[in-house]
Formats: structure tokens, sequence, C-alpha cells
């Protein structure tokens, strides 16, 4: 059995640091995620968040990218509505030249952000979603190398002939269906928004059309993971998290917050709170084991991608070592089953 494990970035921005920090932070991630064999680094498009610095995803992938050797590196994902399909196809065009084989372009159908953000924006943003897919189509045409007689007025350059694989993200059943029709890999939400997890891959993997991207689904599924080297130390940081998902229910957004022994979540928001995060493995290698197990073995995704949103950097280092000890042990408990 292999099982890719990538790693899902938001250049988080920490109680008591910076966005430089947060930016140097992301380098070094992604370096130590290169060297213990994760197969991807993913960065998301947000706005107006001051916890998330991924904001200008494309600037960020391409700094990291020149301080890397090999492992790929992406968007999960650029939100397609917020832009042009040209612009988008040149940005990712520029990268992939500069960076042959070692990039990915996710493409989300959401804002990134508030009605704020969507003003600021100066979009149309309902029109936008509804020309989703249209404008899916057009930016992999723009990617695809010309075909012979085809006469066209506008050509990315870069972007033309690079083909960077496209992606669909989504935490409904929209988009397992569209990435299912245009028979592209599909990314589930479901460190965050898990209630259609289940029925989103059986959605995909049944309607899924061969194409010339795949000849048959792949399906990624986010979890969020903190491991440590005790279960009390993995709960620890796995309270910034928890922080961070009241805050985002009480409309209290902040910096990623400290971690804090003992958090209680407060008790008229605890469901919710639990309902959100209930796609996690917390715990030391053999529990985070036993939990992503139970997800492989419901699910059988074809890779996991891991949100680690630590608030201390060298115990997110450490969490990506013993992660992958127990995709090891993962490994070895499915071949002996």
């Amino acid at each position: 059995m292999t099982l890719p494990f990538s790693i899902l970035d938001l250049a988080q921005v920490i109680e008591g640091g910076s966005i430089s920090k947060s930016f140097s932070d992301s380098v070094a991630l992604a370096q130590h995620a290169e060297t213990l064999g994760y197969n991807r680094v993913w960065y998301a498009e947000h706005h107006n968040i001051k916890s998330v610095a991924s904001s200008a995803t494309s600037v960020l992938i391409a700094h990291v990218a020149a301080q890397t050797k090999h492992i790929r590196l992406g968007s999960g994902g650029i939100m397609l509505p917020n832009h042009a399909p040209l612009l988008i196809a040149e940005q990712f065009g520029t990268l992939e030249t500069l960076h042959p084989g070692r990039i990915d372009l996710g493409l989300g159908r959401a804002p990134g952000g508030d009605m704020g953000v969507i003003n600021a924006l100066r979009k149309d943003y309902e029109q936008a979603a509804n020309n989703f897919p249209t404008d899916v189509q057009e930016l992999i045409q723009y990617l695809a190398a010309p075909q012979n007689g085809a006469t066209t007025s506008v050509r990315a350059i870069p972007g033309e002939g690079t083909n960077v694989p496209v992606w669909i993200l989504g935490s409904s059943l929209f988009g397992a269906q569209l990435a299912a029709r245009l028979g592209l890999p599909y990314a589930f939400a479901s460190h965050f928004a898990p209630s259609h997890l289940f029925q989103a891959a059986e959605v995909y993997r049944n309607n899924f059309i061969p194409s010339s991207h795949l000849d048959k689904p792949y399906f990624m599924m986010a979890c969020n993971v903190f491991a440590a080297d005790t279960e009390e130390d993995a709960y620890y940081h796995f309270s910034t998290l928890v922080q961070a998902f009241v805050g985002i229910i009480t409309n209290q957004r902040g910096l990623t917050p400290r971690p804090v022994r003992g958090f209680k979540v407060p008790q008229h928001i605890a469901s919710h709170v639990e309902s959100m995060l209930q796609v996690s493995a917390v715990g030391t290698v053999e529990t985070v084991a036993e939990r992503l197990s139970f997800f492989y073995e419901k699910l059988q995704p074809d890779e996991i991608i891991i949100a680690k949103n630590f608030h201390d950097h060298a115990a997110r280092l450490r969490s990506l070592e013993l992660t992958m000890d127990a995709r090891d042990v993962l490994r070895k408990t499915l071949k002996a089953a």
C-alpha cells in the first residue's frame, strides 16, 4: 500500500510572531517535509484574516519553490471567482516554467473571505461563482498545448503548453460532481467541513468520467494531525486549533493562539466545534496511526493532506516527523490485515 502524505500550510501568523516569521516558518516547513518524503505542500488563498498570510498564494509558492528542490508545491486553493482565468494561467505557467514538474493548481469556488472582501475585490461574486465550471475549463485550455490548426486571439504566455495539473477543491457535493464530470483529481476540505466527506467521495468516484487528465478517480482527503511524543503534549498543541475554531464560531478571530493546557470549549458551542474537527488525529504515533487507519478503511483515499496549525514551530516540525512514523505503522497494519 502506497499512501502519499502531503501538507496544507496557511502561513499562520501566530500570537507573538510576525508575517515575516510566518514566511520563514513556511520555508522551513517545506524544506523539512521534503527531507521526510512528503509528496506536496499546498497554500490556501484567504483574505482579511489576521492569522493567515497565504493570500498572495502564487507569490508564496514561488518563494518556497526557490528554496526547495523537488517537493511539489501548489494552491489549496486559488479561489477562481476572484480572478480572471487568463491571469491564473499566466501565474501558474510562470511557476511551472521556473520549477518544472513541481507545481499544482487547486481551484476553489469560495471567495476566501467575507462580504467586505467580496466588495473590495470588486467582483459580482454570485455571477463569478456560477461561472466557475466554465472558468475552470477556460483555464485548462490556456494551460494546454495549442491544437493543430486552431486559432485564438488570446494565449497564456507563459502558461500555454505547461499543462499544470488542475485539481478541484471543495467541501460540498458540487465540487465532487464537477471534478467527476471533468475527469480531474478532487480534494475534500474535511479538516474543517467534514459533514459531506463520505458522500462526496462516493459521488466523485461513482460519477467519474475518464479524461486526458486522469484515467481513474484520484481522491484526496484533508485531516488535522497533531502528533507529539506524549498524548498530553499532542492535546496541548491541539488546543491552538480548538481555540481558533471557537474564535471562528463566535466571530472573534485573531492571530493563531498560544496553546493552553486543559482548554475547555464553552458548553454552548462544544458540539459545533467537535463536529467541525471530527476529522482529526491527535496523540502519539500509535494513536495517530489508529485514527488514520479508521479513515483509510472507510474512505480508501489516494492521498491524505494534513493540516498542522500549531502555534509552536518546533512542535510542528516534530509533528511532521512523527506523522511519517504513523504512516509507516499504518502501512504495516494494512499490509498485515
